[in-house]
């Protein structure tokens, strides 16, 4: 073969190669590209106790107990709700009623062991993947 037949097989090669490489990364990480998950979403993934995922919805009233600096509280997405225990002081904006999302790992498919939680005050700041699929579940619009 030719020097230049021998150059431009061995850049395809690697251009296929690289292509495929790219395809099975995309293809693992494929749930870890949806960051946050509603309740009623849980019970469809299969999420390793040791995972690290977050969780958004609304804080259901009635539902916060703190002793001291552990808290307990529901995360809801008026369909399905988890129940959230975290050792810490909950943000000043942390209302019943209001957006939340919590960041930890699973207990069991019923229960978050939180490690962070952001309090929202209203949609305009909730992250836009949470906002988008309780806006299609029809729990809330938009301010106009």
């Amino acid at each position: 073969m030719k020097p230049k037949t021998q150059r431009l097989c061995l850049i395809t090669g690697g251009f296929f190669a690289l292509c495929l490489a790219a395809f099975l990364v995309l293809i693992a990480f494929q749930d870890a590209l949806v960051f946050y998950y509603l309740p009623s979403e849980l019970a469809q993934k299969n999420i390793s106790p040791n995972q690290r995922i977050r969780i958004g919805g609304f804080v259901e009233k009635g539902s916060l107990q703190q002793q001291g600096r552990v808290s307990t509280f529901h995360i809801t997405d008026q369909d399905k709700s988890i129940v959230v225990h975290y050792d810490g002081v909950l943000p000043d904006l942390f209302r019943e009623g209001q957006g939340v999302v919590a960041e930890g790992h699973l207990e069991n498919p019923d229960v978050l062991q939180a490690k962070s939680v952001l309090a929202k005050h209203d949609e305009k700041y909730m992250p836009k993947e949470v906002a988008d699929k309780l806006k299609e579940q029809g729990l809330w619009q938009d301010a106009q």
